[in-house]
């Protein structure tokens, strides 16, 4: 079995778990250092993951937002990187728009990823060189080709005066909680682009970076260098992810 249909299958079976306590009043404990909220199905997801994909890939390394980390993976050459439930603030709220990340990288590159929606029953998924699906049709980026009138995927903080070099552009923000979940929108072509501008962490763009990518996305950080991943960190500094002349065009214009 590929290493995509593989992750796969864990991901539908983590979503049935994930469904047992959606809308149900879950448990929440906040984390420490400000890092917000994490409920008992996160926990729940990540234990089976683990279990699930480690115990059918001997060798591979782990890094999970709800894991404690082990420097161990910087020596493996692949490994998983999971997020549970990526937009745990929506599963709380019983809203739609959270979802389960997985990706498996090789040597820095995401090689299979997949971000899958339980609550919307709808499954992105990549393998690198195949192309980008959803629910198994293929999809592919926007042909937005300019910033002002685009439709973007970011927080307010996109719209502030002193992150951009002269106006702001007049663009047309929208937002999702779960940035997996809006990096596979910006490659099924329903926005035209997203960006975060903070120090993002691995986990919830791994899989996310390899389907936009693999449907026509340019996605680096926020000065443009291409994403690494499984680093001693594990944050990129900031996300964009667009076509590549509006890629081209953000960057340009970011302060």
């Amino acid at each position: 079995m590929s290493d995509l249909d593989f992750i796969t299958d864990a991901a539908r079976e983590a979503g049935r778990i994930a469904l047992m306590h959606f809308r149900g009043d879950p448990q929440v404990w906040e984390k420490d250092e400000g890092q917000g909220p994490v409920t008992e199905a996160d926990l729940a997801v990540d234990a089976f993951l683990k279990e699930r994909l480690l115990g059918g890939r001997k060798g591979y390394g782990w890094l999970s937002e709800e894991t404690a980390d082990d420097e161990d993976r910087l020596a493996r050459s692949r490994i998983f990187i999971v997020d549970p439930i990526d937009g745990t603030r929506a599963f709380m709220k019983g809203e739609m728009a959270w979802s389960i990340s997985i990706a498996v990288i090789e040597d820095g590159t995401p090689v299979a990823g997949v971000v899958y929606l339980p609550a919307q029953k709808a499954l992105y998924s990549a393998s690198l060189g195949d192309g980008a699906t959803l629910d198994g049709r293929p999809i592919r980026v926007s042909r937005r080709e300019a910033l002002d009138g685009a439709h973007v995927l970011a927080a307010g903080q996109a719209l502030k005066d002193d992150i951009w070099s002269g106006e702001v552009p007049a663009m047309r923000r929208h937002f999702r909680t779960s940035l997996a979940y809006r990096m596979s929108l910006v490659g099924e072509g329903r926005f035209d682009a997203m960006m975060t501008l903070r120090e993002t962490w691995e986990w919830d763009i791994a899989a996310g970076t390899l389907i936009a990518s693999e449907a026509g996305a340019l996605v680096t950080d926020r000065s443009g260098r291409p994403l690494r991943f499984n680093t001693p960190q594990r944050f990129t500094d900031g996300v964009v992810a667009a076509p590549p002349a509006l890629h081209a065009e953000a960057l340009a214009r970011l302060r």
